[in-house]
């Protein structure tokens, strides 16, 4: 019974954190692409905006909640907890630290994967029940997109499992620890810049937000969304930003671990909590992800697809075959 409760309070604790950097990514994103844009970005609410995010919630949480008359009203309904739902039930499977993780399963990598592909009929039930010729275009494109994307994210991460010989994340984080560099980003440059491209896929960020591509589908399958419901995909959105930017800070960055040659060089390095390198880790691809929301243009469509299947795809697949044959001969 204590350890049933223990592992509640765990969960609620670990929740209440992302939430609450969820609501101050928001902030931050304005701020740092207002700043690229040679802009303040917020600055009312608060000193510097700073209550900006609790004053957005405060408004959508009051917002009329609008259902259109010819939608199928169910599945409009449930499609934002479907996303959110299976996107924050990845945050269990994580290991913040060596001793911090809700579930340590055997098949951690696996478990995300699948959670986020689940996620994803959300988006395309959204979009077709909304019955908006909109939304449905932008259901598709999410379709296409992740099936396209998804493919070369699981074979860059195959590589991972197979130089480190595990689905845990918390052992590939330790196997990584081990090798020769104490990161797989240097040996799997290739594998590691798939997953940085992929990822932004994924998650619908720019420059592949194509799903809700407001210069040409108004907001794609987010369209007929207001009020509460369209904060959950919001808001599913960005837990699944910091979801993918834990997975490279441990699958590619060692995770909670500083590598061996650095503290030799250094070695207050292990004075440092690992808690703190693993947030640093995470904070550097959050400010990839909004840096390159406010640098580079939407790619078209057909691009976009040509990239996944033409380049990342056969990218993956050679990356593949180097580390098997580097951990079968060498």
């Amino acid at each position: 019974m204590l350890e049933f409760l223990l592992m509640i309070i765990k969960t609620v604790i670990v929740f209440a954190i992302v939430l609450t950097h969820v609501a101050y990514t928001t902030y931050a994103e304005r701020k740092i692409i207002g700043r690229a844009q040679a802009r303040m970005g917020p600055m009312e609410v608060g000193p510097h905006g700073l209550l900006q995010p609790i004053a957005d919630f405060i408004k959508i949480f009051f917002k009329e909640d609008i259902i259109p008359v010819k939608s199928e009203k169910f599945i409009f309904q449930i499609a934002p907890l479907i996303v959110l739902i299976f996107t924050m039930v990845n945050l269990t499977v994580i290991p913040f630290t060596a001793n911090f993780v809700l579930a340590d399963l055997n098949i951690g990598l696996l478990f995300i994967l699948a959670s986020a592909s689940i996620a994803v009929y959300g988006i395309i039930l959204a979009g077709w029940a909304s019955n908006s010729k909109y939304s449905f275009l932008g259901g598709l494109r999410s379709a296409s997109q992740v099936l396209s994307y998804e493919i070369a994210l699981a074979l860059s991460l195959a590589g991972v499992v197979l130089a480190s010989g595990s689905l845990n994340l918390r052992d590939i984080v330790i196997a990584q620890h081990n090798s020769i560099f104490g990161i797989y980003a240097i040996p799997q440059i290739i594998g590691f810049v798939i997953f940085i491209i992929a990822a932004f896929a994924e998650t619908n960020r720019a420059p592949f937000d194509l799903p809700e591509a407001e210069t040409e589908l108004v907001a794609g399958y987010l369209t007929e969304y207001s009020a509460f419901r369209y904060a959950l995909f919001f808001l599913a959105e960005y837990v699944a930003m910091y979801i993918m930017a834990s997975l490279c800070a441990l699958c590619f960055l060692g995770g909670w671990t500083v590598p061996k040659f650095l503290t030799h060089l250094f070695p207050f390095l292990h004075k440092v909590p690992g808690l703190l390198w693993f947030a640093i880790k995470v904070y550097a691809f959050i400010f990839l992800y909004i840096w390159v929301r406010a640098t580079l243009p939407r790619y078209r469509f057909d691009q976009l697809l040509n990239i996944g299947w033409k380049v990342l795809i056969p990218a993956g697949i050679i990356n593949l075959i180097i580390i098997a044959f580097v951990k079968k001969f060498l």
